[in-house]
């Protein structure tokens, strides 16, 4: 890999340099201010996505133990008679959000009242059964959004990390050294320039 561009050493393309630089650090600093943020907002997705994990194993739990009390009590037959024709439990509403540029869903979920169902083939625990897995149906909604934004974030941060890094390391230093180049080449030729007038006036001194 070549250590500085390629790039003639005249005084416009000292100048460009310079200016490409100058916005290269710029552009730097703002992607670093990006990837702070984005560190920010992954470890307060992570903080979340574990806390709701955690909320929905213990919720899932219950809804299961309620799942097998409900099988015990009604018959195979009787748990699908009863839930013919039943109204969703549940309200779910998917918009679109975006954090730092970052775009991710963002899910509203909601539980509704239940309907009553008829009296026939049914338990009391049928209606706990669906009560406890709408509510686990909300906490899984919600984990699906943090995880989504979690995984987004992350992959946004890395990518941020890696342009922040591309610019330290390789681009910024490649275009000072080639500034350094040509203004060392630039400052040797005024040098040359100054040499070569002061011998000729000095044989233009000697000639008289």
């Amino acid at each position: 890999m070549s250590e500085r561009l390629n790039t003639a050493p005249t005084r416009s393309a000292l100048l460009n340099l310079r200016r490409q630089v100058s916005f290269l650090q710029q552009g730097h600093d703002l992607l670093e201010r990006k990837r702070e943020l984005l560190t920010r907002l992954v470890h307060e997705r992570l903080a979340q996505y574990r806390r709701l994990r955690g909320e929905v194993r213990s919720v899932l739990t219950e809804a299961y133990r309620w799942v097998a009390i409900n099988q015990l009590r009604m018959t195979h037959q009787s748990l699908k008679q009863a839930a013919l024709g039943l109204e969703p439990g549940l309200e779910v509403r998917v918009l679109p959000r975006s954090s730092i540029g970052v775009e991710y869903p963002s899910v509203q979920a909601n539980t509704l009242p239940l309907k009553p169902v008829g009296l026939m083939w049914t338990d009391p625990s049928f209606d706990e059964t669906r009560r406890q897995m709408a509510r686990a149906s909300v906490l899984l909604a919600k984990l699906g959004e943090a995880e989504t934004a979690l995984w987004r974030l992350l992959t946004e941060q890395r990518k941020t990390q890696k342009r922040v890094n591309a610019l330290k390391y390789n681009v910024i230093p490649k275009h000072q050294r080639t500034v350094e180049y040509i203004r060392s080449v630039l400052e040797e030729e005024e040098r040359n320039t100054l040499f070569q007038i002061k011998l000729l006036e000095a044989r233009r001194q000697a000639a008289e």
